[in-house]
């Protein structure tokens, strides 16, 4: 993480321990981490997480394991389960062994639910503290969208604990904010290592419907970065070093806002940053900027 202040480097597992599960799909286990959230989610708000996940990480979701289950979770559906099921349909194009689960703290919503249920895709009542089972069951994604920005920090810290014993090995926890659209959104990667999760990076995303400013990623930062766009905070150092990128890919306005993107971000890499100029990512609207850097360790 940029700021040291508030980094999650080391999160280890012996933090939490929550559930003492039965069988594969029964549970005892102490009551939900979290709170309820609007729910208000519009249909494929988060069809370029999915698509980024697929592009950084489809490995991950092919994965077979010999002992456990390989599960994609949707940490906080929302009122209607079109983010799972929607996931549920792109996943299952690489892997349609891949259990997808959508997890909600509200026990109405899981019901509501529970008619889009079917084969490899499951809703169940839960919170951070995941209902999964520890015996059957390995996430190799977590997805945590729109839930964790209305938290306190620590709180923000308490929730990626845990989530983390659920992962598997190299798996992946993605959380960050979109516009009520998806157009636009910010999320921290997370990567567990050993027993501890540990910041890959901060990825920003447009689908270039509106006109590209970096400062519109301001906007949708994660709680961890809100308060961070301020001299003397890296964070803020990294957007003005964006801005100032942007201001010189000007020129190219006439060949529309992708080229933009993509000149500002081959600058900020020209200028020692250490983001990921591959076109593979920066066409599709997709800066990564790599924390596990010693510049913003």
């Amino acid at each position: 993480m940029i700021n040291n202040d508030t980094s999650i480097e080391n999160i280890c597992t012996s933090q939490v321990n929550y559930y003492n599960m039965v069988d594969k799909r029964h549970y005892q286990f102490t009551r939900p981490q979290g709170h309820e959230t609007r729910g208000k989610t519009a249909r494929n708000r988060l069809r370029r997480v999915d698509n980024f996940v697929l592009m950084y990480t489809k490995s991950l979701l092919q994965k077979r394991f010999s002992k456990y289950r390989n599960v994609f979770v949707d940490v906080g559906y929302g009122e209607y389960p079109f983010t799972t099921i929607e996931s549920a349909q792109r996943f299952h194009g690489v892997n349609k062994d891949l259990y997808i689960v959508g997890v909600e703290i509200d026990k109405e919503r899981v019901l509501k639910a529970s008619s889009f249920q079917k084969e490899h895709v499951d809703f169940r009542h839960g919170g951070f503290n995941l209902p999964l089972c520890e015996q059957s069951e390995r996430a190799s994604v977590i997805r945590a969208f729109n839930v964790l920005r209305q938290y306190e920090k620590k709180q923000v810290t308490k929730a990626y604990s845990a989530m983390l014993p659920y992962l598997t090995e190299g798996g992946i926890l993605i959380e960050g904010t979109s516009d009520p659209l998806g157009r636009i959104w910010v999320a921290n990667l997370f990567r567990k290592h050993h027993v501890c999760l540990q910041q890959e990076a901060v990825v920003f995303s447009t689908n270039f419907r509106c006109e590209f400013h970096p400062q519109n990623f301001q906007t949708v930062l994660p709680k961890n970065y809100i308060e961070c766009v301020v001299a003397g905070e890296k964070m803020h150092d990294f957007f003005c070093g964006w801005k100032e990128a942007y201001r010189q890919s000007l020129y190219l306005r006439n060949w529309g806002e992708r080229q933009i993107f993509q000149k500002s971000i081959a600058l900020l890499a020209e200028s020692g940053y250490p983001v990921n100029s591959c076109k593979k990512y920066t066409s599709r609207g997709y800066l990564i900027l790599y924390v596990n850097d010693e510049k913003y360790v």
